[in-house]
């Protein structure tokens, strides 16, 4: 019973890790956007906190802070603003490093981050459109 062990040249070798250094630098960009995912869900969930919370304490209290340079419904909705703003950057910048490594690597492994990010980037939307139409 002999096994048969292939011993792979210098080249080949070379070649793996080459492919393996390919895919860290991907799975790291995937991270990269992630953490952009996660910042961007925190200040949008946040920002349109604010702004339904003081809404509430408005409607109830009978408080005006309409009169304010900076009412919490204006708060509240630039932090959406930035958390949909950060997204978009960080997905553009994912896509322009993509770019540049599918160039050098041809058998990149398919990501479903973007996907995400995106349906994100909607909801932000969604909920800064539903903060300045609601007034």
């Amino acid at each position: 019973m002999s096994e048969d062990i292939q011993v792979k040249t210098a080249n080949e070798l070379a070649e793996d890790r080459t492919n393996l250094a390919y895919e860290r630098t991907a799975l790291a960009n995937d991270r990269t956007l992630m953490a952009w995912v996660r910042t961007a869900t925190s200040l949008i969930s946040f920002g349109f906190t604010i702004y339904k919370f003081f809404q509430e304490l408005v409607k109830t209290d009978h408080i005006d802070v309409q009169h304010r340079l900076l009412s919490p419904r204006h708060v509240g909705m630039m932090l959406i603003i930035i958390g949909f703003l950060g997204l978009f950057l960080g997905l553009l910048q994912y896509r322009n490093d993509m770019k540049r490594l599918k160039v050098s690597s041809k058998d990149l492994p398919r990501s479903f981050t973007p996907l995400i990010a995106i349906l994100i980037l909607l909801l932000g939307l969604i909920l800064f459109l539903a903060a300045l139409l609601r007034q």
